[in-house]
């Protein structure tokens, strides 16, 4: 990898090498094509990327845990062999409260039987109920997560053919499971929680699954769609648990790129793809910001809808009906990313400790209610950054210490809401919003600031910028309803191929959407081989 040389002519181009795309490389070069990744970075793997700040500490800059990547990937492409290690966090998550009181929960069950008891006995077995139910809902949506949705120009008998083995296998969900899923796919989040638990601390911190990434209120119908999304993932062994991977989530990509390379794909960094070249319908290859085209009959693009259609490409190859739907897709931003350095681990006041305990190995939720939820919206909907924001914070040098030299630590925190363009612009609220969330840790752990020795901090307009991700959107495109399945990224298009014959979208804004998932990439390696494989009949 690198500025190495490369051909002039390949049987598969992909551009970028976000984990999506690394794993169609991958799959396309195990079935014997000629494959090339271009990508405009310096490092591989888009956001899901480990870099070097400060000289010396390795940091997940963009995505910073792993939860929902896909068992078949893994297995597929032989990922633990190649570096890939999931570093489980025992306990997975801690919810301080303001004043006194706080929840650790999982992974192990008895051990969340424990915690959540101490705030409501009657809990205990509507958790283990939610549970339940979530692993039998998340066998299938997992699965469905690996389907090519189907299309509407597809016949009445097909679609009832293809359909028939999801619906019976929801048919044989048990009634709880059944009741769990469809309202998941319909009502809040925090609806489903309000209705099923009494313990405010509980349902707060299990409603930001409904909201991470999302620029929605957790009592917004659809927002049990992303708590669906989040909660389905089986990479720790724990359904719904999230983990570190070792080395930060770079070490993930590598371990991608390292099964694209081994079959003979090529990885070029630093090398910006500037257009999709068509001839007659049919993309033919791309031109490179150096004036390089390289030719291949196979185009996977792995950057967003938006980015694709309306910039790589000119919309002149494209239907006017494609590309105003593609232009009217919801992009929205929300989310903040700071990365910090510092000398001394947070000392929460109501779990004391400066050295590493269970309060520090999982997800730190800082949104103690309901109703601080709401206010940080409300700011958010009048377009200013929340002034008291919802702040999860990891602390992956606890489970991790290769990331950083002896008695550093880093903290990474991701932050709702943050608009795209609030009133007076980035350029002078980014330094006053990193202030107001270091304000809100030191709410829970005094003095934590103080301990703050580096910031690199990332608003929706730098996560556009340095990523790519149009409008600051970490999905490729918001998961609402309209935008799903068989609606994703539009509808009619939801088979990863595209108007344009050749081109292929295998990035987040294709079914099932965002997240470290490696689906998109998966699927649409699946069906470019298909293609590929009819040609030559």
């Amino acid at each position: 990898m690198g500025t190495e040389s490369w051909k002039s002519r390949y049987d598969a181009i992909v551009i970028g090498t976000g984990h999506n795309g690394l794993v169609a490389a991958a799959l396309l070069a195990r079935a014997g094509l000629s494959v090339a990744v271009f990508e405009s970075r310096p490092v591989i793997g888009g956001s899901c990327t480990t870099e070097i700040l400060w000289d010396r500490f390795r940091v997940s800059t963009a995505a910073y845990v792993c939860g929902i990547l896909h068992p078949r990937i893994i297995r597929e492409l032989d990922l633990t062999r190649r570096g890939f290690h999931i570093l489980k966090r025992e306990p997975s998550s801690f919810t301080p409260l303001p004043d006194a009181g706080y929840l650790l929960l999982g992974p192990d069950d008895t051990f969340s039987a424990e915690q959540i008891a101490r705030h409501s006995q009657k809990d205990v077995a509507a958790f283990q109920q939610y549970e339940r139910d979530l692993e039998q809902i998340g066998a299938l949506v997992e699965d469905l997560f690996l389907a090519v949705p189907h299309s509407f120009a597809q016949t009445f008998l097909t679609t009832i053919l293809e359909w028939a083995p999801v619906a019976t296998r929801f048919l044989r969900l048990p009634p709880s499971s059944r009741l769990l899923l469809t309202q998941m796919m319909t009502s809040s989040a925090w609806d489903i929680l309000d209705q099923r638990f009494h313990s405010e601390i509980l349902k707060t911190t299990l409603v930001t699954d409904g909201i991470i990434g999302s620029p929605l209120s957790p009592t917004f119908p659809g927002t049990g769609l992303l708590l669906l999304h989040h909660t389905t993932g089986s990479v720790t062994g724990k359904r719904g648990v999230w983990g570190y991977v070792q080395g930060g989530m770079g070490a993930l990509a590598q371990a991608i790129a390292d099964a694209a390379t081994e079959k003979g794909a090529t990885i070029v960094t630093n090398c910006s793809v500037a257009q999709i070249v068509v001839s007659n319908g049919q993309a033919v290859g791309v031109a490179l910001e150096d004036g390089s085209v390289i030719s291949a009959q196979l185009i996977l693009s792995n950057a967003d809808p938006k980015r694709t259609f309306l910039k790589l490409l000119d919309p002149s190859h494209l239907p006017e009906d494609f590309v105003k739907a593609i232009q009217n897709l919801k992009m929205s931003a929300a989310s903040f990313k700071i990365n910090l350095v510092c000398d001394r681990l947070p000392n929460f006041t109501v779990l004391p400790g400066d050295q590493p305990g269970p309060q520090h190995r999982g997800t730190i939720h800082l949104c103690p209610s309901l109703e601080y939820i709401q206010k940080a919206f409300a700011d958010y909907f009048a377009n200013r950054p929340s002034a008291q924001p919802i702040v999860e914070m990891c602390l992956p040098t606890v489970v991790d210490d290769s990331l950083a030299p002896a008695g550093y630590h880093i903290a990474s925190l991701f932050v709702q809401y943050a608009p795209y363009q609030p009133e007076g612009g980035w350029e002078r609220r980014k330094t006053e919003f990193v202030e107001a969330v270091l304000r809100v840790v030191d709410q829970f752990a005094p003095g934590f600031s103080s301990s703050v020795l580096h910031v690199h901090a990332l608003s929706p307009q730098d996560l556009e910028d340095q990523f790519l991700l149009t409008g600051g959107n970490i999905f490729h495109g918001d998961i609402t309803l309209d935008q799903i399945f068989s609606f994703r990224p539009v509808p009619g298009w939801s088979q990863y191929r595209t108007p344009i014959k050749g081109l292929y979208l295998c990035g987040s804004g294709a079914h099932p959407g965002g997240g470290v998932t490696g689906c998109p990439g998966y699927n649409a390696a699946k069906v470019a081989l298909k293609d590929w494989k009819r040609r030559r009949v």
